[in-house]
């Protein structure tokens, strides 16, 4: 039992790994900090197919589509569920730090912080983001520029033009759609064969997290990681959790669904590494390919619920921290500026911090240089982040599928208890991107 479980299970491998880098972090910190390149060689190797993967699923997913109307359609419903999500998401990371306080009795000096070369690369660049940029840099240098810079908003617009071209060809464009979609199959099965590395990524990042910034780093900031992972934890069951039931579904069931890809994320701290999987698993879920063809990437570029979340939270703290009294409405206007800059956040390097030194020169109410307070156990708040924004993502195709009317409801609830079901007939035919290692995970 135990082996058939190593050997089919990847949430199993995932979890044991993660529990194994965490050990060698502790009892070896330098050794479990030179394996950083391991688990970022695992992120690399999923990253350079997120362009072709967005690229191939949206071109057959709208090609495959009705009416151009309906594509655009899709895409409106899933901006409002994105700006709605994180609006809230914002607005809970306020409250709980009005409400808990757990910066009052720091009193840090803002003259007495010097800013580490680290965070400068964070400062400097959200001083020079503007609440347009998201806008501008929508638009790549080329074509192929977006593919090789891995900019997600980018590659949807290219994705989107072309597939609305290829559209517009009719009966001469179905060749190449059918191309593409072989393409796209082909894609897939590299990423199952890059998901059979998942536990050496997860065990590599894990050791030199726990390596690299200890317990002797949490130590001093452990109540403000607890509340932050608390909230989390908060948002993900209860918040999304009343939209799950909204759609006629249990979170729980959901989270069960994905514990793959929630664990994965878990150990390296990034959720892009599980989109091709995620994207696969919507489908196999009911949710038709042509909406989580759209919604799974816009979703990376307008959804990071996680990182609204952290910037409500992060930037009360910095300010309870500084003593510095922040009013009811100064607080309203804070959100109001959170609500532009964290959609800039796409493609964007460390963009919790960067949209966090951004609306906070823009603002000019709380120093910029408090972000160094943070900034020692900023990996363990990003590990939250990614979680609560995958968990964000994995609702979103299903709350578009349901607003649509085109959510199978009965499969996904055959499919979250655990039945054998046959291909999804909404999604059209899947492709191989299931894990051998985890056929049911």
């Amino acid at each position: 039992m135990l082996r058939t479980a190593f050997t089919t299970k990847l949430y199993v491998t995932v979890l044991v790994a993660i529990v194994l880098g965490a050990a060698v972090g502790l009892a070896f910190p330098g050794a479990g900090a030179s394996l950083q390149p391991i688990g970022t060689s695992f992120i690399a190797l999923i990253q350079m197919l997120i362009g072709p993967v967005v690229f191939c699923t949206i071109v057959t997913g709208v090609a495959s589509a009705g009416e151009l109307a309906s594509v655009g359609r899709i895409g409106v419903k899933a901006l409002v569920y994105f700006e709605v999500l994180t609006t809230i998401a914002l607005a809970i990371g306020l409250v709980v730090m009005d409400v808990a306080a757990p910066g009052r009795g720091v009193h840090a000096d803002p003259h007495a912080i010097t800013i580490s070369d680290a965070a400068k690369v964070y400062v400097s660049t959200g001083e020079s983001q503007h609440w347009y940029d998201f806008l501008v840099n929508i638009i790549p240098g080329s074509v192929v520029s977006a593919f090789t810079e891995g900019n997600v908003l980018q590659i949807l617009l290219v994705s989107v033009l072309f597939a609305i071209a290829v559209k517009a060809l009719g009966e001469r464009g179905e060749p190449l759609v059918r191309g593409i979609g072989r393409i796209g199959d082909a894609v897939f099965v590299i990423v199952r064969m890059i998901m059979y590395l998942a536990p050496v990524g997860a065990f590599g990042a894990m050791a030199y997290t726990v390596g690299a910034f200890g317990t002797h780093t949490l130590v001093s900031l452990a109540g403000v990681v607890l509340l932050f992972w608390g909230t989390g934890v908060f948002f993900a069951v209860v918040v999304l959790g009343l939209v799950a039931r909204l759609c006629g579904l249990r979170v729980l069931r959901l989270y069960r669904h994905f514990k793959a890809e929630l664990l994965i994320t878990l150990g390296t701290a990034n959720y892009e590494a599980v989109m091709p999987r995620l994207m696969t698993k919507l489908v196999n879920l009911g949710c038709p390919r042509r909406i989580v063809g759209l919604t799974v990437p816009s979703g990376y570029a307008f959804n990071g619920d996680g990182v609204c979340l952290y910037l409500g939270f992060a930037a009360l703290y910095i300010a309870q921290a500084f003593d510095i009294h922040l009013s009811l409405w100064q607080q309203i206007g804070m959100l109001a500026v959170f609500m532009i800059t964290s959609k800039g956040s796409a493609g964007v390097a460390g963009a919790g911090f960067v949209i966090l030194a951004a609306t906070l020169s823009t603002t000019a109410t709380v120093p910029v240089a408090g972000i160094m307070l943070l900034l020692g156990v900023d990996r363990f708040l990003s590990t939250m982040r990614g979680l609560v924004s995958l968990c964000g993502q994995i609702l979103g195709s299903i709350v578009v599928s349901r607003w649509e009317g085109e959510l199978d409801l009965d499969r996904a609830r055959a499919v979250l208890a655990g039945e054998q079901v046959p291909d999804s007939p909404a999604g059209g035919d899947l492709p191989p991107a299931e894990s051998a290692l985890a056929p049911s995970s």
